[in-house]
């Protein structure tokens, strides 16, 4: 079960401190400058909460509503904002610098439906023992990649050597 909270808590009721407050009513109509402790009143008389809406106005604004009903309604309103997001993923692929071409094949159809699904791509070429003395066979084959996935993908960032392992990095075209 996943709980949701609202960024900051309003103070309400009791937890005001103020003399005088701009007072809005639970439809939104605008009730005037009131006394504290009179707007404090008309919302019990409602049985609804007083809740200080703008702390920094002078006087301080200040509306009646349902407090509990308003958390639920934004609590609501947040989890829809969330199921709408879309996680963007980086999806890694690992090779070597003489990669047979089967393994090349099935690795580049791989990283096709990585990129079709709207994940980034990394593709990495690690170098093992002496491999990095030819780093430019591990560029090759990066290149390979980039020029089979050219259809769909761009190049976000281009071949690029970090101690024993050169990587790219590819996105879909839009």
């Amino acid at each position: 079960m996943e709980v949701f909270c609202i960024k900051q808590e309003l103070p309400i009721n009791g937890q005001i401190r103020a003399k005088e407050v701009q007072l809005i009513g639970e439809n939104g109509e605008k009730l005037g400058v009131v006394n504290f402790n009179d707007a404090l009143n008309m919302a019990e008389e409602k049985k609804l909460d007083l809740v200080l809406v703008a702390p920094n106005a002078k006087p301080v604004v200040c509306r009646i509503m349902n407090y509990g009903k308003y958390k639920f309604e934004q609590a609501k309103k947040e989890k829809e904002a969330k199921k709408k997001q879309k996680v963007m993923e980086i999806k890694e692929i690992r090779i070597t610098p003489n990669i047979e071409e089967h393994d090349f094949g099935f690795k580049a159809k791989n990283a096709r439906k990585f990129i079709e699904s709207g994940n980034k791509l990394k593709i990495t070429v690690r170098f093992r023992g002496r491999e990095i003395n030819n780093s430019k066979a591990g560029e090759m084959v990066l290149n390979k990649f980039i020029e089979e996935l050219s259809d769909i993908a761009i190049v976000e960032k281009a071949p690029k050597l970090e101690g024993r392992n050169m990587f790219v990095m590819l996105s879909k075209k839009i």
